[in-house]
């Protein structure tokens, strides 16, 4: 079915600002408006307007400019909070995926073993799916590269076999959704619970997390909201807890609070003595003014927020 026309002309900064007005929004300083559509763009901004929105395109009445300004900072922020998070778990479970396929293959270079990995197959949009074959091919393009990693060099300029660097060269070489393909694509469910045991997970549990761990992470590289979304890969729910967890009533996974949750609950093991529910308690202070109930933390019919800080896993 054929869509409409897009007919949309370019706007100035000041016709965007008067077409907020219209819009109803509050804007007592539009030069100081002016310099932040300047830096932001009116696009970006505009992702924060919908929950002050009852009527399309017509905000509700009191919105004052500087209520999306800080919605956007606050989301800003969030973004800085959790990619930090990420890193350190990213890091674990490298470092857990190195050390227990060396261990169960006794070999440094178990990435050369083509048993390790699921044989080739087709996957539901009908891509061939070959785990053994991605990965030979990363260690070959980083091998032939004139700028790779100053450790592969070191390996290539001083050793003649194997051919391929050890296992623990090359798994600094894949980016946190290689790792998680690469998980997916191991053959023995017994790898794949080894590693997911150090963070107390059933192993299908575990590689659904990967998956969101990794859409997460790029949604804070390109910076895109991660506040008020809708989660097109979610991760799944954890029925049995071996650790400290929520209730079922936080069991929103298509919303953020619910990733926060799966994020805490892996850095029991990847930094025990993380500060994420300190940190995630004085953002919200930061901004007692954005309703934090679009990230998914379940209220009453007075709009109440249900008491998340006092969940095992949070206190």
């Amino acid at each position: 079915m054929p869509g409409k026309n897009y007919n949309k002309i370019p706007t100035t900064y000041t016709e965007q600002i008067t077409l907020l007005k219209k819009r109803g929004l509050i804007i007592p300083d539009e030069d100081r408006a002016h310099r932040y559509l300047q830096q932001i763009s009116y696009f970006r901004l505009s992702a924060y307007f919908l929950p002050y929105q009852q009527i399309k395109d017509k905000f509700n009445k009191g919105t004052h400019f500087d209520l999306i300004l800080d919605n956007y900072k606050f989301d800003r922020e969030l973004r800085l909070l959790v990619f930090d998070c990420i890193e350190r778990v990213e890091i674990a479970i490298r470092a857990q995926m190195i050390y227990v396929l060396a261990h169960n293959y006794n070999s440094s270079h178990w990435q050369d073993i083509p048993e390790v990995f699921k044989p080739p197959s087709f996957n539901k949009r009908n891509v061939l799916i070959d785990t053994y074959k991605d990965v030979q091919h990363i260690i070959e393009v980083n091998c032939q590269s004139k700028h790779t990693e100053v450790f592969i060099r070191h390996y290539l300029d001083n050793y003649q076999t194997p051919k391929n660097p050890p296992s623990w060269m090359f798994m600094e070489l894949l980016t946190i959704g290689e790792l998680s393909r690469l998980f997916v694509g191991l053959k023995q469910n017994k790898d794949k619970q080894d590693i997911a045991n150090f963070f107390a997970l059933h192993h299908t549990v575990f590689a659904s997390w990967l998956h969101t761990l990794t859409y997460v992470r790029n949604i804070c590289a390109h910076h895109s909201r991660l506040w008020n979304r809708e989660f097109a890969i979610k991760p799944d729910i954890l029925i049995k807890p071996k650790k400290m967890w929520i209730v079922p009533l936080f069991d929103n996974n298509q919303r953020t609070f619910y990733f926060l949750c799966t994020l805490k609950y892996l850095l029991w093991a990847a930094n025990p003595n993380n500060h994420l529910s300190r940190k995630i308690d004085s953002l919200f202070k930061k901004y007692p003014n954005i309703p934090v109930r679009f990230m998914g933390i379940p209220s009453d019919k007075d709009g109440v927020l249900a008491e998340w800080r006092k969940e095992a896993l949070w206190k």
